[in-house]
């Protein structure tokens, strides 16, 4: 179903095709797109292609008849990073208010109604989209994580209103939808990848990888699954040296401080990026995986793409060194034990199903009327693959599908919380070990947050990791800053705070301000005597260099008190700041906190610079415009 980017360009005639594109961060968007493809297919449309945004030309979607958008929102209302090219060519003030006259667009958006710019990127898009002159098909979809079913409650009925109003309109060329609802109907088709399986001693030993940065880079580049989101080149092996809690022994929060170092050569990073790294899966839920689907550990494999029902020749691997044991290449790219599988791994299990009752269940799992059962019992419950195939043993699935439709296993990104002339060979995280219950009471653990609390420095324990430029640009020695961090948001500003106080030695630097929030002083204030120190004497933070260290201890009275009521009480002090040039710097929780601290931020602006509200949202999207207003947050 899914054409390569050269075969879609290269398409006869794109009048006549279903094209739907999507802009996936996590997979989701992509998931959602290929539903829309297999219902158009199964409803009888003739040509339907789907493909990621950042392997279409924008410059040929003229020539589009209907095109369907799934776009997820990232961050703080940002596009995902294949649809940014995409983007930034449709705001090419070259396209006419005609450009896309007689192409028809319908956009669905995969969104968190807990963040501020709530499915902003679809927004945008099908604004745009509009201003260029395309005409809608439907009412822009948004999907929300927070809904009880997920994206998918708002998914399957606009689903519905695209396939009606498409019928409407083009009945003999687009989808049926009796044909998309009739269950008879259904066929499963094929996999879209191929497996080529070699016995050990098929391949000769000198050609087996034995670095592991080569056979990590070896194993991700072969999986599909990855193909949009793994493009950071062999990893960094780092050494942990330190694994120190943060929190008082016995609170029921674990926060750590973690030293890496690379014991070869020198790491290059700046203040702002992150860390992005790959956690090992538990060996025996590996192994228990590949028993369950009757798979042979030692033997070794090649992974080709398909195209259509052919084998894709640019995927062909020809070469020994691209030969990869499978056991290795599960425990590197498949998330067997920690990710949920997606709804349409319910519905291909289906298929497999040789007992009655479990095929029925599956079935109805995979239907609009079961999307809620399947929420509750899949999403709410953070069920595995494991679990999953454990639950449905009459299930035998191929490794095709499972290697296709296995959640792969992600890269875990952290702020990196220390400078680098501070630390020059060093990288400090500073992470939250997560755990919690389900509905049913059933403890989830974090793969990565766990098994990095679970390292021991004395021992080898190299990690891979890769370095990424993060969303806090790292500012200029002579500029003020007000950092906002309260819990884990401290990580980035830690790293900004060593930063400053290395230059101060060579150089005059800005006042910085910091508003840091926790529960209880005694429980986790975290790194509270590095805030302390800086804060006095001569310290980037006192008030000799123009500073200011406050704390909000949310839990230490009856009254709550949160940061946004720590900056109201400087309002003089931040004002102050921001006139004289100061950038705003706000990390942490995406819940309410950056919502409720840019409303304490415009609340100062109305107060000192005697303005209304909307004047002050404007000055504050303003400084956002011109970099002086950065926000990284994470859920």
């Amino acid at each position: 179903m899914v054409p390569s980017a050269a075969e879609a360009e290269s398409a006869a005639s794109a009048s006549g095709r279903l094209l739907v594109l999507y802009a996936s961060q996590t997979g989701n968007a992509m998931d959602a797109a290929e539903r829309v493809g297999r219902e158009a297919e199964r409803g009888g449309c003739p040509a339907v292609d789907v493909l990621s945004m950042d392997s279409f030309d924008p410059s040929r979607l003229p020539s589009e008849r209907f095109v369907v958008f799934v776009v997820s929102t990232t961050g703080q209302g940002d596009p995902p990073d294949s649809m940014k090219g995409f983007w930034r060519y449709l705001l090419r003030k070259d396209l006419g208010a005609q450009w896309l006259e007689g192409v028809r667009h319908a956009v669905f958006g995969l969104g968190d109604s807990g963040y501020q710019k709530y499915n902003f990127a679809a927004k945008k898009l099908d604004r745009r989209l509009s201003h260029l002159g395309a005409e809608q098909v439907v009412e822009i979809g948004l999907g929300d994580d927070q809904h009880s079913s997920g994206y998918e409650g708002a998914l399957d009925p606009w689903l519905l209103s695209m396939w009606k109003s498409l019928n409407e309109t083009n009945p003999a060329l687009l989808p049926r939808v009796s044909d998309i609802n009739d269950p008879n109907l259904s066929t499963l088709g094929d996999p879209k990848v191929h497996v080529i399986y070699y016995s050990s001693n098929e391949v000769p030993q000198d050609s087996i990888l034995s670095e592991p940065n080569k056979i990590i880079n070896s194993a991700r580049s072969m999986s599909p699954a990855l193909q949009f989101h793994d493009d950071g080149g062999p990893p960094y092996m780092l050494q942990m040296v330190t694994n120190q809690r943060l929190t008082k022994e016995g609170s029921d929060r674990d926060v750590r401080h973690f030293e890496l170092e690379d014991p070869s050569s020198a790491i290059s990073y700046k203040t702002g990026d992150a860390l992005e790294i790959l956690p090992s899966q538990n060996p025996s839920a590996v192994d228990a995986f590949i028993e369950r689907c009757n798979l042979d550990p030692d033997c070794y494999i090649t992974i080709q793409a398909k195209s259509g029902d052919k084998i894709s020749k640019g995927s062909v691997v020809s070469s020994l060194m691209d030969r990869i044991k499978l056991k290795t290449f599960v425990a590197l790219t498949m998330d067997i034990a920690s990710a949920s599988p997606r709804r349409y791994f319910f519905e291909v299990m289906s298929f497999f199903a040789t007992a009655e009752h479990e095929k029925k269940r599956l079935q109805e799992f995979a239907s609009p009327e079961g999307r809620d059962d399947l929420y509750q019992y899949n999403q709410k419950e953070s069920r595995t693959v494991l679990e999953v195939l454990n639950d449905f043993p009459s299930v035998q699935m191929p490794f095709e599908w499972l290697v296709q439709l296995t959640p792969p296993l992600k890269k875990r990104a952290f702020s990196i919380s220390s400078s680098p002339l501070a630390h020059p060979n060093e990288i400090h995280l500073t992470v939250s070990i997560v755990s919690w219950l389900t509905p049913f009471g059933r403890t989830r653990r974090g793969l990565c947050s766990n098994w990095l609390a679970g390292l021991d420095p004395s021992k080898d324990n190299l990690i891979p990791c890769w370095i990424h430029q993060g969303s806090l640009p790292p500012p200029h020695p002579s500029v003020p800053l007000v950092l906002i961090g309260p819990g884990t948001g401290c990580a980035p500003f830690r790293a900004f705070v060593e930063e400053r106080a290395a230059q101060t030695a060579a150089e005059p630097t800005a006042p910085v301000l910091f508003f840091f929030g926790c529960r209880n002083q005694d429980n986790d204030f975290l790194y509270k005597d590095f805030w302390l120190t800086h804060a006095q004497d001569e310290g980037v933070l006192s008030s000799k260099k123009g500073g200011g260290l406050f704390v909000a201890f949310s839990r230490d009275q009856p009254q709550k008190v949160y940061v946004q009521h720590k900056i109201k009480e400087q309002s003089a002090r931040v004002w102050n700041l921001l006139l004289t040039g100061a950038a705003v710097y706000i990390a942490g929780s995406s819940t309410k906190m950056p919502a409720d601290v840019t409303a304490a931020l415009e609340d100062i602006i109305c107060k000192e610079h005697g303005v209304i509200k909307e004047e002050a949202s404007k000055w504050l999207r303003d400084l956002e415009r011109v970099g002086r207003f950065n926000i990284e947050t994470w859920s």
